[in-house]
């Protein structure tokens, strides 16, 4: 039987075992610290991801049942201009959301960083220490990137085939696409396999060549650090000058409260559960929430929304022959705005109507994963025999599309509160999303379809779909609720992520990011994470 009760003794708390609480658990664990995990959900079993696989692609699973998401423990609620679909989002487990993540990792560009309280220079030995303990594929082919200092950890994934029809409408149009960094092994890494094309990378990565961080929840044990899977926490205590955190006060499946004690604490649960659990904290010192004096905490929600073109071709595509993203385009990232040149004229400059603003950051990406594959067709269908390979044929091979991200700017309104009126299987009010769309974004999102449209129609594709600015949804990319900054009546944390308001608390999250940037925020969230274990480590 698990032991769930606390630790007698304990240097660190982190509370949340995916990506970031995972990395900085290892990081103080090998360094000698005793440190305790708290995480809210299971410890999932390596061997069952098969399973877990095929409950994926049968239509007649619900596709939160994969993780075992759902009910009173994640239930929420969602309010503004759009439904926030949460549980679509994450994973509550030992490894957290990178369990069905599709693993796209990129440092953000310079440019993101003008508003932080630190630079990409402060980032950037992180990064790299991130790409080494995630196990990054990658080639230094983006113009357009960051400068770096050494070579990606293992070779970059080969273009898809689907890829290389876009690259001859790209160079007709003066548009460069450039390989992805991927946290999947393109060769074997870290005791993982390389992937061995299963396809079905987001949810499910049966092999591990896909970085998940139950990895280095792994290694951290190994270290002599402490894990305890479903051990939700309820709230935070602090002493009687409010200065430092005393206890996560956590319950068991058995129906137990308990306190786990620390030295220093470090919440790494996401964008919404740490606000949440900040918000539930509240005392008679932060009658607000715990280190919520500046008012800042669930505020600045923001996500990436998705935009994407698609359609059909006359020639095979080999759609689903690869389930993860091969080649991508940056060359839109500073200067959306921009056209381009090319043998048959380029990609038009975005004309200002003056209607609306101009757009933000845009990463363009090349679908090779577009259309249904033929298992799907097939569990989905009524057809047997020959009918439904005459059905097969017709539906599959020829698929092509775009999609792409664009970042929304901060917004007070956009924000993570608790809803008193629906509660947990703790009787603890749940989250409620208050999120909306900026005219901004819609911008950007309009920006994103006219790029995509051209490179479609230069390479002569019979476009049937658009996603964008009205039919748009999010990334799941949960950034901003207890941003970073300098002055502690704007913001949470300082550029060390220790709060402003408790000096043995840190955060460890993409709810630290002031801005959203339009890049996959987990390399960034890892880069944090391990910045953040250091001055917890100074501290100690």
């Amino acid at each position: 039987m698990t032991d769930r009760n606390p630790s007698e003794r304990a240097d660190v708390c982190v509370v949340g075992a995916g990506p970031a609480g995972a990395l900085a658990a290892h990081r103080l664990a090998e360094r000698g610290y005793d440190v305790v995990v708290l995480e809210a959900g299971e410890r999932f079993d390596f061997e069952d991801r098969k399973r877990r696989m095929e409950r994926a692609i049968r239509p007649g699973h619900d596709p939160l049942s994969v993780w075992e998401m759902g009910g009173p423990r994640d239930a929420y609620t969602s309010s503004g201009e759009r439904f926030y679909p949460l549980n679509r989002a994450r994973v509550k487990g030992v490894g957290g959301t990178t369990l069905h993540w599709q693993g796209m990792v990129m440092r953000l560009h310079e440019s993101d960083f003008e508003s932080w309280p630190l630079d990409y220079g402060d980032l950037r030995p992180y990064y790299a220490e991130a790409e080494r303990a995630l196990g990054v594929a990658g080639a230094d082919d983006n113009p357009y990137a960051p400068p770096r200092e050494k070579p990606f950890p293992m070779t970059a994934f080969p273009p898809s085939h689907s890829d290389s029809l876009f690259a001859v409408a790209c160079e007709r149009l003066g548009v460069t696409m450039h390989s992805v960094p991927n946290a999947r092994n393109s060769e074997s890494y870290d005791d993982r396999s390389a992937c061995v094309g299963y396809g079905t990378c987001k949810p499910v990565c049966p092999s591990g060549a896909k970085y998940s961080a139950d990895h280095h929840v792994e290694k951290a044990e190994s270290e002599g650090a402490r894990v305890i899977d479903r051990a939700p926490v309820q709230r935070l205590e602090h002493d009687d000058p409010g200065e430092r955190v005393t206890a996560a006060v956590y319950a068991t499946p058995d129906g137990e409260t308990h306190r786990q004690e620390a030295r220093e604490f470090v919440l790494a649960a996401g964008g919404v559960e740490i606000p949440r659990l900040l918000l539930l904290s509240k005392s008679a010192q932060y009658p607000d929430g715990l280190a919520n004096s500046s008012g800042a905490v669930g505020r600045y929600f923001m996500d990436h929304l998705f935009a994407g073109v698609g359609g059909t071709l006359d020639r095979e595509t080999r759609q689903n022959h690869v389930g993860f993203i091969t080649s991508e385009c940056h060359q839109f990232y500073d200067d959306p705005t921009r056209g381009t040149e090319g043998p048959d004229g380029g990609v038009p400059e975005w004309t200002d109507s003056g209607d609306e603003p101009a757009p933000d950051s845009i990463k363009l990406e090349f679908l090779n994963y577009a259309g249904p594959s033929p298992v799907e067709m097939a569990l989905s269908g009524d057809q047997w025999g020959d009918d439904l390979l005459d059905t097969l044929r017709e539906g599959y091979g020829n698929s092509i599309a775009m999609g792409g991200l664009v970042g929304q700017r901060p917004r007070k309104e956009n924000r993570v509160t608790l809803d008193p009126s629906t509660t947990d299987d703790h009787g603890n009010p749940v989250p409620k999303i208050h999120w909306s769309v900026d005219a901004r974004t819609k911008s950007s999102l309009r920006r994103a379809n006219e790029i995509q449209r051209a490179i479609l129609d230069e390479l002569g594709a019979d476009v049937s779909w658009t996603v964008g600015p009205e039919n748009t949804g999010p990334a799941f990319h949960h950034m901003g609720t207890t941003r970073m900054g300098t002055d502690p009546d704007e913001s949470v944390v300082n550029s060390r992520l220790r709060t402003h308001d408790l000096r043995n608390l840190a955060i460890a999250s993409s709810s630290v990011f002031v801005t959203s940037g339009a890049l996959n925020p987990t390399l960034t969230i890892a880069a944090l994470a391990l910045k953040a274990a250091d001055h917890v480590d100074e501290r100690l």
